[in-house]
């Protein structure tokens, strides 16, 4: 079937005025959806955590001790951070949205009689909607002009697309209708809004199709899985405490309740699902600065680990800014540039090119090809502006080139007009070998200068007239492939695409960072080739073609794949194929795509980017990623960012852990030595209501490693929550464990009173969240190093640790309330070489680690 561009005399569509007034009336164009959280629901999930309900146990087993201050500060502290956590919930809701409004589909509509590109959630009743393939339809329409072929499976499960003509009448058949959310597979047409939201087809069936939630990502599983079993070891180590307290130490059981709480809140991790969310979010928006869209926040975390990224060269390593560069015809050559004339050899050439061309394109060679037959051939015979084709043949898989039928005067006679690949048309045209290999020289040599060749070909067609578009009875008289028809050739139209400035750079970025670029794209291998040299992309030991891709098996093809850096002439199942082949070999891949049939590969690689500015919605719908600018160097900026995040969960991971070893220890041993208890539930909550923030302000905000881009990707399999990852960290912690408890022996030893030694005690270690802190932001670096003008908010929470000691010690009431005494010389000097010799341990540790990694590392 024909595609058909909008007529030149476009309709006005509706005013700004009636737009703004038709969107107040109607309210956006937005299925039934899940509406934003609200503060109730997110405080019923703050005290539904196990770590409240324990905050609240505590709570009321102080009231039964009549100690009603304690109580008061435990119950109050639970609303401060339910007050922390709705900040924090709706900083990432904020984020989230601002990402779906991003990604939300776009409308290309006729206002005030030209054609803007607006937000699909801004479509109004009356509007005039311009269809493109590959657009997915934003709202219930009517079809006016031009002829499309629909993919409706949404709405009825059939994957045949429906043919969509004109209203014929003012009582519109269904083929004229076309609905919200199913997809343009072919053609071009105008049509008008007749339903928006909830009253069109897809939003009557219900929402469960508009807004479905999101998996948890691979790493978010893990977590669960890590905090429930904690959660389950807490409970169990909680009840023994209690037991022992009571029955072998012989205390009273509230009081051992209140230990066995204190341990619990010490083991629950409770910030790991904190991390995971704020990071993932707030990583997304970053990344969303750098001009790359996250359709699917799970891809975040897999962009540290991508090892191939297979890229299309249009657009993405060149600047698709397509022009004709030159001519040939068998007889003659012709250059574009320093030209004052296109001689009369080339004109019938350039005819046959527009012809063979949609008059309103979308692709952007086509739109090459008629600005520059306008730009030569203005006011000859030779242009046809408004010249419509009555039957049109698709590029096709068997057939890489097009043919578009035109009526001629005489009747019963017909016009054709073809471009495509070289070598199709020339087969099209049934040339002898001599004349197929001089084409093939003629390309070979075009080629090799970075320039993408198309063949043009001409031919007439005697046979019954196809009559008024769309008559199935007459449309049946076409004959069934392009190879019915005798065609000429007529000659090659080369078009120049320069690549982007910043690629050869991004390339060298991704080489030293072990992340192989494989070229995957249409043009001819010689075109490949040259874009390759130009970028600094090395070609490898082969150059794979979509024909080699046909006589390989896949044993033969994967071990080819791992030494090939280029691969052209490939169609949408080629890209498809190397992307499984890739997957089954272990490689963690990223695909870049741009149109219809682009999707399948996009969503088989492990993270899939699509092109914002020439890519179709189904492509962008398909992918995890959507470039907004659609530029290389922004791909490589997005997995630095990647990496950067994947860098800071393992920091903030490996920090939870180590802080939470000594709070473990300093609840559970006094019970095991027959100590009176060191740490309280309430000094538990002071100590979350600083690990939780550092967490999720500060690691958050961690800059990347200046080695960030010179390392091999991350394993895919490497869990921040695997044993080999949280043994430093779980050391980190037990030395500074044994020094508190040492010091807490010998103050004891020495005649200190067990409120005296508890000030000691905890002080060190509020003080020793800073270093562990410090020491997990850069392993290379010594635990002393001014590290914080890279992060804004390290002294900012230098300053509230500061504050929060000096609030502890300035306010009486406060030390009676914590079970603290002293805040003389002697305690702070006693805390101050508590705190050196825990920094002396991390600093100790942090080498030796350094030094066996090196050894690890070492050729010897």
């Amino acid at each position: 079937m024909p595609d058909q561009p909008p007529p030149t005399n476009m309709p006005q569509g509706l005013s700004r005025q009636e737009a703004a007034e038709r969107l107040a009336q109607d309210g956006p164009n937005q299925l039934p959806g899940s509406a934003p959280k609200s503060n109730a629901a997110i405080v019923r999930e703050v005290l539904a955590e196990p770590m409240f309900l324990m905050l609240l146990a505590a709570g009321g087993t102080y009231l039964a001790l009549g100690d009603k201050g304690e109580a008061l500060f435990l119950l109050g502290s639970v609303f401060l951070i339910i007050g922390i956590t709705l900040v924090q919930e709706r900083r990432t809701q904020r984020t989230l949205e601002a990402l779906r409004d991003l990604s939300a589909p776009r409308a290309l509509v006729l206002r005030d009689g030209a054609e803007q590109r607006i937000a699909g959630h801004e479509v109004v009743r009356g509007d005039l909607l311009v269809l493109h393939e590959g657009d997915r339809i934003a709202a219930d329409a009517l079809l006016l002009d031009g002829q499309l072929e629909v993919d409706e499976s949404l709405l009825t499960g059939e994957s045949v697309p429906v043919a969509k003509l004109p209203a014929a009448s003012e009582e519109p058949a269904d083929s004229a209708r076309v609905f919200a959310s199913t997809v343009v597979t072919r053609g071009v047409g105008l049509a008008r809004v007749l339903a928006t939201a909830g009253h069109t087809a897809v939003g009557r069936i219900g929402a469960d199709l508009a807004a479905t939630e999101a998996p948890p990502s691979p790493l978010q599983q893990r977590s669960r899985r890590l905090v429930r079993g904690l959660g389950l070891l807490a409970f169990i180590a909680a009840t023994a405490q209690v037991l022992l307290g009571w029955w072998w130490n012989g205390r009273p059981l509230l009081d051992s309740l209140l230990s066995g709480i204190a341990l619990a809140m010490a083991l629950l991790p409770e910030e790991i699902p904190v991390i995971l969310t704020v990071f993932l979010a707030l990583g997304a928006w970053r990344i969303a600065q750098l001009q790359v869209l996250t359709r699917r926040i799970t891809a975040v975390e897999t962009l540290g680990a991508i090892t191939v990224l297979a890229v299309d060269k249009t657009g993405t390593l060149t600047q698709n800014r397509m022009a004709v560069a030159a001519l040939t015809t068998p007889t003659a050559d012709w250059q574009a540039e320093g030209a004052g004339a296109l001689p009369e050899d080339f004109h019938r050439l350039v005819e046959f090119a527009m012809l063979a061309t949609p008059g309103d394109p979308f692709d952007p060679m086509e739109k090459a090809i008629q600005k520059f037959g306008h730009g030569w051939l203005q006011g000859t015979e030779h242009v046809h502006d408004g010249r419509e084709p009555v039957f049109e043949y698709a590029l096709s898989g068997e057939i890489l080139a097009m043919t578009r039928v035109y009526a001629s005067a005489t009747p019963a006679q017909h016009l054709l007009a073809t471009k495509g690949a070289p070598e199709a048309v020339a087969d099209l045209c049934h040339l002898n070998a001599e004349r197929r290999g001089a084409i093939r020289a003629q390309v070979e040599a075009l080629a090799t200068s970075g320039l993408r060749v198309l063949g043009v070909a001409c031919g007439h067609w005697s046979g019954p007239s196809s009559g008024p578009p769309g008559q199935a009875d007459q449309q049946q008289a076409w004959p069934p492939s392009q190879h019915d028809f005798d065609f000429e050739f007529l000659g090659l139209l080369a078009l120049a695409d320069p690549p982007r400035p910043e690629v050869p750079e991004a390339l060298a970025q991704c080489q030293a960072a072990g992340v192989r670029v494989v070229m995957m794209t249409g043009d001819h291998p010689a075109t490949a080739r040259a874009i390759a040299r130009q970028v600094g992309l090395p070609e490898g030991a082969w150059l794979l073609t979509g024909d080699d891709l046909h006589t390989l098996d896949d044993a033969t093809l994967r071990q080819r794949l791992a030494q090939v850096n280029l691969c052209a002439r490939l169609k949408p199942e080629h890209k498809l194929r190397l992307v499984q082949l890739l997957r089954a070999e272990g490689e963690v891949v990223a695909m870049t795509g741009d149109g219809v049939n682009d999707a399948p590969a996009l969503k088989a690689a492990h993270v899939g980017i699509a092109m914002g500015e020439r890519g179709t919605d189904v492509a962008r719908e398909a992918a995890a990623l959507v470039l907004l600018k659609d530029s290389f160097a922004h791909i490589v900026a997005a997995i630095a960012q990647g990496r950067r995040i994947d860098d800071n969960v393992r920091k903030a991971t490996r920090f939870v852990f180590a802080v939470h070893v000594p709070i473990v220890a300093l609840a559970l041993t006094p019970t095991l030595l027959h100590w009176p208890a060191l740490l309280l539930p309430l000094h538990i909550v002071l100590m979350e209501l600083l690990i939780d923030p550092a967490c999720s302000i500060v690691f958050e905000a961690e800059p990347a490693a200046a080695n960030l881009m010179q390392r091999p990707p991350r394993p895919v399999a490497d869990s921040p929550f695997a044993l080999r990852a949280l043994w430093w960290p779980l050391l980190q912690g037990a030395g500074v464990a044994a020094l508190l408890l040492a010091a807490q022996a010998w103050l004891q030893a020495q005649g200190w009173g067990q409120a005296q030694g508890r000030a000691v005690v905890f002080g060190a270690l509020l003080l020793c969240v800073l270093l562990l802190i410090q020491v997990n932001r850069d392993t290379r670096q010594p635990l002393w190093h001014h590290r914080h003008a890279t992060n804004p908010w390290l002294l900012p929470m230098a300053a509230a640790m500061g504050l929060l000691l000096a609030f502890v010690a300035a306010v009486p009431g406060l030390h009676q309330l914590m079970g603290l005494a002293g805040n003389g010389p002697a305690t702070l000097t006693a805390m101050g070489a508590l705190v050196g010799l825990c920094a002396l341990w991390l600093e100790l540790l942090r080498r030796c680690r350094n030094g066996l990694l090196r050894n690890a590392k070492s050729p010897s």
